[in-house]
């Protein structure tokens, strides 16, 4: 990052958060700097490499591409606006595509520089699929962008950088894409960034499979960006009100428009590093990242959600969005508890002292408790009018029907499930919550939790780690970001913990409440989650909503044979039921990112 770069995101600080909060996150960024050790970095460019070696086709498999004939050969169009062209990059580009083992394609270029450069002409004129207009004047991005659509005559339109280049099996890829889905209207791929002279690559980004939270997070898709013409039609090509943003304003416009999104997990593309890029720094052009927060606002209200969007943490291009708490709707806060009163006192103090919404209600579940302080603390809860105290029947431990028993025992609206040895760290937690929950399509929300040191404890879970199902960045210190911002990212994921899921309670009806027979106390959120996603709602990760989780003080660990072996027991349960689903892949988790660590490590 140089000067320029370094001001410019100052800039969009001051600008964004005030003086105060500007000096803070400076200081916060610093620490993160000398506290980020190599495991939380983005992949390291000699493991990267060694992915490239093993997964990218070799030059046989190159020509092989070259001799192999679709049953539909569309015709891709390739848009690029230009605007100053390096010739060096703009060599490059053309070579890229002439080079493409898949041939049918065209590149559309829409020149807005002040004025026409004559060293084009000679690379232009190096194939005949290659068409140029000189618009004799900047109409910006947006402008110039729709003066290249107008040139394509393709089925589908991909869209690319004047500075950037593809890999040479790129096109084969999409196409070989489309004639396995023939219904698909938008394709997007991974991405990595090119670096140098030497043009090396590094920081590759492997994405989800389609996640609208995610999106309206952050731009996570960029590049490739593949469209079919008549979507690109349909959606009116690019505004010019998102100066900076034009592209995720036409992801998102398009993503409102088809369901028919497909991601290829291979790197498709190569966004090239240099000091005028956003790829360079994040605060690079600090323009962009408030457009995008309009790209956003303006999507809600095309879909007629309300809420508001806001900055999301210090990371640039990483938003929150905050929906609006529609009518006054009760929340029962279900705590199972066994003596424990320390932990408990923590939890109920925190929640009562910091909570904003009024509406809500603490169900702390009895399970065979033997002390008598603990009974003595319920009478003093139970003062409370905002708290009831309810006896458990059963003998022993079974999380699944302790929740289940909660559930059946209250008349809210909303659920949350919560650890006794939870401390809430975020006022407005259940605004936040019920936001994402009144709508339609999602069944369940989870919280950032940390460990007692302020380590991350849960961001999510992704199924398939170590063949079962894991907390992500467990470890991972406050104040350092993970792959991509993964930690503070809004997302939609595969499960959340049990430790703080927040759901309608409806949804425990649908799904036939939690497991009791298969998963006493492992695996029943990941399953309950799964069972959810079974029924088509989305799992949402909120990293906004922050609890400190001291795990396990309450019920101890797995260092019995009796427990060991109900664990062995119940994990294969898991992978006897989820079995499909975990051949399958996660689909918010890219298959070229490691099953055996939680950290987003590139798989070796």
């Amino acid at each position: 990052m140089n000067i320029k770069h370094i001001y410019n995101e100052i800039k969009y600080y001051f600008k964004t958060y005030g003086l105060w909060k500007t000096i803070k996150k400076c200081l916060v960024k610093i620490k993160r700097i000398i506290l980020r050790q190599e495991k939380w970095s983005t992949s390291s460019v000699e493991v990267y490499h060694d992915w490239i070696k093993n997964n990218e086709p070799d030059e046989e498999k190159l020509e092989e591409q070259k001799n192999h004939k679709f049953k539909y050969e569309p015709k891709i169009s390739i848009i690029v606006p230009m605007y100053k062209t390096p010739i060096n990059f703009f060599e490059e580009l053309v070579g890229c595509l002439i080079n493409q083992t898949y041939s049918n394609w065209e590149l559309c270029l829409a020149d807005g520089s002040p004025e026409e450069n004559k060293e084009l002409e000679p690379i232009i004129k190096k194939d005949e699929r290659i068409k140029y207009k000189f618009l004799n004047e900047n109409k910006g991005i947006p402008g110039n962008t729709n003066a290249a659509l107008s040139l394509a005559s393709g089925d589908f339109l991909a869209l690319l950088d004047h500075d950037d280049t593809l890999p040479e099996f790129c096109l084969y890829e999409i196409v070989k894409t489309i004639n396995e889905n023939p219904d698909v209207e938008f394709i997007y791929s991974d991405e990595d960034k090119i670096v140098g002279k030497k043009a090396v690559r590094q920081d590759p980004y492997f994405k989800p499979d389609f996640s609208p939270d995610t999106l309206c997070a952050n731009n996570y898709i960029t590049h490739l960006s593949v469209f079919k013409k008549s979507l690109m039609d349909k959606i009116g090509g690019f505004r010019d009100n998102y100066n900076g943003a034009q592209d995720f304003d036409v992801i998102i416009r398009a993503s409102e428009n088809t369901k028919n999104i497909i991601h290829i997990p291979k790197i498709l593309y190569h966004w090239r590093v240099h000091e005028n890029s956003t790829a360079m720094a994040a605060g690079a052009k600090p323009y962009a990242y408030e457009a995008g927060q309009r790209v956003i606002e303006d999507h809600l209200k095309r879909i007629g959600a309300k809420g508001i969007v806001k900055p999301g943490g210090d990371i640039p291009g990483i938003y929150e969005v905050e929906y609006d708490v529609i009518g006054n709707p009760k929340v029962s806060i279900l705590i199972p508890n066994k003596d424990g009163i320390k932990l408990l006192k923590k939890c109920v103090e925190s929640i009562l002292n910091l909570t904003t919404y009024e509406n809500y209600e603490i169900v702390v579940i009895e399970n065979n408790s033997e002390k008598e302080e603990t009974f003595e603390y319920y009478k003093i809860l139970e003062e409370n009018e905002k708290i009831r105290v309810i006896k458990y029947p059963d003998k022993g431990f079974n999380y699944s029907r302790i929740i289940n028993f909660g559930v059946k025992n209250c008349d809210s609206e909303y659920v949350l499930q919560l650890n006794n040895d939870t401390e809430l760290l975020t006022p407005d937690w259940l605004q936040k919550f019920i936001g994402y929950c009144q709508r339609e399509d999602v069944g369940a929300v989870g919280a950032r939790l940390y460990y007692g040191d302020k380590s991350i404890q849960h961001a999510g879970i992704v199924v398939g780690i170590c063949g079962l199902a894991a907390n992500m960045l467990p470890g991972l210190p406050k104040g350092v970001h993970a792959y991509f911002g993964k930690d503070c990212l809004i997302q939609n994921v595969s499960a959340v913990t049990g430790a703080c899921l927040f759901a309608k309670r409806s949804i425990y009806e649908e799904v036939g409440f939690m497991d009791e027979e298969n998963f006493v106390i492992a695996f029943n959120d990941v399953d309950f989650c799964l069972k959810i996603r079974e029924k088509g709602y989305k799992i949402i990760y909120n990293p906004y909503i922050e609890l400190m989780h001291y795990e396990s003080k309450s019920r101890g660990y797995e260092n019995t044979p009796e427990k060991q072996e109900r664990f062995e027991r119940e994990s294969n349960n898991f992978k006897n039921k989820w079995k499909e689903v975990i051949e399958k892949g996660d689909p918010y988790y890219n298959p070229n990112l490691s099953l055996t660590t939680a950290d987003y490590a590139v798989k070796s």
